[in-house]
């Protein structure tokens, strides 16, 4: 077991799909002898204002740090956020995160132009050509690692969740290597951290996002820093899978998981 347990990416009950009051996930956080904690609630900028993501944020942001003044004895709180899709609003996504003092952004990508959420799709039918919706992904994630106004860059693997794991479709990631060597290369260049999300491995998927191959891969093209993050939305989810992340992150040659402090990394040692 890790002494120095951290969890970079969880969502409250300020996310839309968030089950939990703040408070109730802090004390199961620290009966779990998590270290420190990210609450990092859903911001979709490509509905900021249309699906009230603007008064979330603000409520999110308030209520994680009151809960951070709160709970500074017991355990170190992050106040973060989860930009989705910032390079479909970039003017808002920018004045968003310069209006307040968080911890730690991350920056994600859930859907593509106009289309639902890659957990919305049907792989069967309307959706059956994945390899056109991943090239489109793929050159989305390089616009967002170009832009790179994040602190970590989440689930690089995310629509696999759904094509390879719930769909069972075999999916030839060799074919978007190029675009994802780039995407590495952006972000070591940019020092910024890859995301090892964990919610994979309690869903069909059976891995982390991405798995270990990519993450050693990002080491071998210079990059420095690592997060791990449950991506918890339920009390019993929160710090799910960490110690395997941490694992991983070893096993790839990083000797260090990032927290972050008004967005300013903080090595953690893995021991």
């Amino acid at each position: 077991m890790f002494k120095n347990l951290v969890d970079m990416h969880s969502h409250t009950e300020h996310s839309f799909d968030g089950h939990y009051p703040v408070d109730e996930l802090v004390e199961v956080s620290v009966e779990r002898g998590i270290k420190a904690v990210a609450f990092t609630d859903h911001i979709e900028m490509d509905f900021f204002r249309e699906k009230g993501f603007d008064k979330t944020a603000d409520e999110s942001f308030d209520d994680i740090l009151r809960a951070k003044k709160k709970y500074a004895d017991k355990i170190n709180i992050c106040v973060g956020a989860e930009l989705g899709q910032a390079m479909y609003n970039i003017s808002e996504a920018e004045e968003l995160i310069n209006s307040k003092k968080y911890d730690i952004i991350i920056g994600s990508t859930h859907n593509l132009r106009g289309v639902d959420d890659f957990a919305c799709l049907d792989y069967n039918n309307e959706y059956s050509d994945f390899d056109k919706l991943l090239k489109e992904y793929f050159y989305e994630e390089k616009l967002l690692a170009e832009w790179a106004k994040f602190d970590t860059f989440a689930h690089l693997t995310y629509p696999l969740r759904y094509i390879q794991g719930e769909y069972k479709k075999t999916v030839d990631i060799s074919k978007y290597q190029k675009d994802i060597d780039e995407i590495f290369s952006l972000l070591a260049e940019k020092d910024k951290a890859l995301e090892i999300n964990t919610s994979g491995l309690r869903q069909l998927i059976g891995l982390t996002m991405p798995d270990v191959s990519f993450v050693k891969r990002f080491r071998e093209l210079g990059g420095k820093y690592v997060t791990v993050g449950s991506d918890s939305h339920y009390t019993e989810h929160m710090g799910a899978g960490i110690p395997r992340g941490m694992e991983i992150a070893k096993e790839c040659g990083f000797d260090s998981v990032l927290i972050f402090n008004q967005r300013k990394p903080i090595e953690i040692p893995i021991e």
